[in-house]
C-alpha cells in the first residue's frame, strides 16, 4: 500500500469510536433520570431502548449496505441523491445536517452546564441575561467558546487525528459508565425498580404551569413508547461514520457493519445503565426534579452514586462518573463536528448547497464547513440549557425523516442499479429494507400528532419546520449552480470521491 493510503487509512476500529462515541455523549448521566421520569420507570424506559433497537437496526443495516457501495461524503444525502434526484437528496441532506449541527451547540450547552455543577464559583454573580428561564453568565460563555475553538483546531489537523481523540475518549467514557453501573448494581436493590410504572407521584408529575413534567401516556406500554420521542436523539451518531468513509482504509464493508454494531452497542449500553442506576436508588426519588427539591442535580448518575456510597468510595464514583460524561460530552461534540462539516461539504458538491463549501484545502480537509461549525457550536453558551429539550425533539425528527429517506433510497436503488457493486447486503434483503423505511416514516408522523406518547411537542415541530423552510429557501437560491448541469453531471460531482478511492485501490 502506498503512503498515500496509509495516511487516509482510518480503520473499522476507529470508525466504531466515532460512531459509538458520538451516540453516546453525556445522555446517559445526566438525562437518566428524565428518561425514567419520561418512561414512568426505568423498567419502561429500558424496554423502551430494546424497542428502539428492533426499530434502529434495520435501518442501521441500510447504511451497512449503503456506505460501502456509494463511499462518499453526504451519507444519505448522497444515497437519496443516486436513488431519486437532487430535490429528495437536498430535503435528506438538510434535514440531517439539521439534526447534526443541532447537537454542536447541544454539546457546547452542557459542557458549561456539567462544569457549572462541579465548579459553583462559575455562576457566581449577576447573570448577563436569561433564555428560556434559564441564567446565562459570562464565564460559562468563555468556556464554551474556548473548548469550541478547541475542538475546530482539533479537526482542521484532520479525520485521523480526530479519530484517534475519538478512540481515546470513548474507551474512558464506556469504561466508567460500566463500572459506575456495576456498582449501582452492587450497591442498589430490585426493590428501588418499584413501582415498576407510575406517572401519578405529585413530586414529579403534576402541572405544566407549575413547571412540573407532565406525561401523556398512563399504561406501562405507553411508557415503553413514550422513549422513542427522545431515542432518536440519543441514538443520533451512526451517520458520522459515512461522513468520513472517504478516508477509509482496508475491507469497506467493515466500515459499514461498525453502523450497526455502534447502534447495537449504545441500545444495549442504554438499557443496561437505566436497569442498573434504577436499582441504584429509589427511582422516584432520583427522577424527582431538582426544582422541588430533588437532590440529583446533574451529572444526577455521579451524584447518585456519591450519596449511595458516601465517603472515599463515593467520591471516587462521583469522579469516574464525572471523567467518563465529559469525555462522553466531547466524543459526540467532535464526532458531529467533523461530520457536520462533510455533510456540508458533500451537499454542496451536489450544488443544493453554495458551492464554496465543497472546497477542502490541501489536505483534503473541508475548511469552510468547519468555520459553520465552529460558529454554530459558539451560539451554544449563550442560548443556555432552557432549550435542551426542544432542541432534542427537533434533532429527533429531522434524524428519523433521513432515516426515512435513505431507507426509500436503498429499495429504489435494489431495483434501478441491481448490478451496483455491493461488498455487503443486508439479510432480509428487500423485506427488511422496507420494515425500516415504514417504521422510520410511521414514527416521524407521530412524532407530529398530539396525544400520542411520541409527540414532541409545539415548540420542537415550530423549529423543525422553519428549519425545513430555510433549507427550501436555500435550495431555490442555489438553482442557478444547477442551471445548464444535466442530473449526470450532479450525480458525478457527488460522487467523485468514490471514483477517485475506485482508481486509487486499481493503481495499488
Amino acid at each position: 500500500m502506498s503512503n498515500q493510503g496509509e495516511k487516509k487509512g482510518v480503520s473499522a476500529v476507529d470508525f466504531f469510536c466515532i460512531g459509538f462515541g458520538a451516540i453516546v455523549g453525556v445522555g446517559w448521566s445526566v438525562s437518566i433520570n428524565g428518561w425514567m421520569s419520561g418512561s414512568g420507570g426505568p423498567v419502561p424506559a429500558a424496554l423502551g431502548y430494546i424497542v428502539a433497537l428492533i426499530m434502529m437496526v434495520p435501518i442501521a443495516l441500510c447504511y451497512c449496505e449503503l456506505v460501502p457501495a456509494l463511499p462518499v461524503a453526504g451519507g444519505g444525502m448522497a444515497f437519496a441523491f443516486r436513488a431519486f434526484n437532487d430535490k429528495v437528496a437536498a430535503i435528506s441532506g438538510w434535514a440531517a445536517f439539521g439534526a447534526f449541527v443541532s447537537i454542536i451547540p447541544w454539546e457546547a450547552i452542557q459542557i458549561t452546564d456539567v462544569l457549572g455543577y462541579l465548579i459553583p464559583g462559575l455562576k457566581a454573580g449577576d447573570p448577563l441575561y436569561a433564555v428560556a428561564k434559564t441564567d446565562i453568565y459570562l464565564t460559562t460563555i468563555i468556556i464554551g467558546t474556548i473548548f469550541s475553538f478547541l475542538l475546530f483546531a482539533l479537526n482542521m489537523r484532520g479525520l485521523a487525528a480526530a479519530a484517534g481523540v475519538q478512540k481515546v475518549l470513548c474507551f474512558i467514557l464506556v469504561g466508567a459508565a460500566v463500572i459506575g453501573g456495576v456498582a449501582a448494581l452492587i450497591g442498589g436493590s430490585f426493590d428501588n425498580l418499584k413501582p415498576i410504572y407510575d406517572v401519578t407521584n405529585p413530586n414529579i408529575y403534576g402541572a405544566a404551569s407549575e413547571g412540573l413534567k407532565s406525561v401523556s401516556h398512563n399504561s406501562m406500554f405507553g411508557g415503553i413508547i413514550a422513549i422513542l420521542s427522545s431515542a432518536p436523539f440519543f441514538l443520533a451518531g451512526f451517520e458520522t461514520i459515512p461522513q468520513g468513509v472517504e478516508d477509509a482504509g482496508g475491507d469497506i464493508s467493515a466500515v459499514g457493519k461498525t453502523v450497526v454494531l455502534s447502534v447495537t452497542f449504545a441500545c444495549i449500553f442504554y438499557a443496561f445503565l437505566l436497569f442498573s442506576f434504577g436499582m441504584g436508588w429509589s427511582w422516584q426519588e432520583f427522577a424527582q426534579p431538582t426544582a422541588v427539591g430533588g437532590q440529583f442535580e446533574n451529572p444526577a448518575a455521579a451524584n447518585m452514586l456519591r450519596i449511595l456510597y458516601g465517603g472515599a468510595a463515593g467520591e471516587f464514583f462521583f469522579w469516574l462518573i464525572t471523567i467518563g460524561t465529559l469525555a462522553g460530552l466531547f466524543t459526540t461534540w467532535n464526532g458531529f463536528f467533523m461530520a457536520s462539516a462533510s455533510l456540508l461539504m458533500g451537499m454542496a458538491r451536489g450544488r443544493v448547497m453554495p458551492a464554496i463549501f465543497a472546497k477542502q484545502n490541501k489536505n483534503g480537509i473541508p475548511v469552510p464547513g468547519l468555520i459553520v461549525c465552529l460558529v454554530l457550536s459558539l451560539i451554544g453558551p449563550f442560548l443556555g440549557a432552557g432549550l435542551i429539550g426542544d432542541i432534542t425533539c427537533f434533532s429527533g425528527a429531522a434524524f428519523v425523516l433521513s432515516w426515512t429517506l435513505t431507507g426509500f433510497s436503498l429499495i429504489r436503488l435494489r431495483k434501478t442499479e441491481p448490478n451496483l457493486e455491493r461488498p455487503y447486503k443486508i439479510p432480509g434483503g428487500m423485506g427488511m429494507a422496507w420494515f425500516a423505511a415504514v417504521v422510520a416514516l410511521v414514527v416521524f408522523i407521530l412524532l407530529f400528532i398530539p396525544g400520542n406518547p411520541v409527540y414532541m411537542g409545539a415548540l420542537a415541530i415550530k423549529m423543525f419546520i422553519s428549519w425545513m423552510v430555510i433549507g427550501v429557501i436555500l435550495y431555490l437560491a442555489s438553482a442557478g449552480q444547477r442551471k445548464g448541469v444535466t442530473e449526470a453531471e450532479l450525480k458525478a460531482g457527488v460522487f467523485a470521491g468514490m471514483e477517485e478511492r475506485k482508481q486509487a485501490h486499481t493503481g495499488h
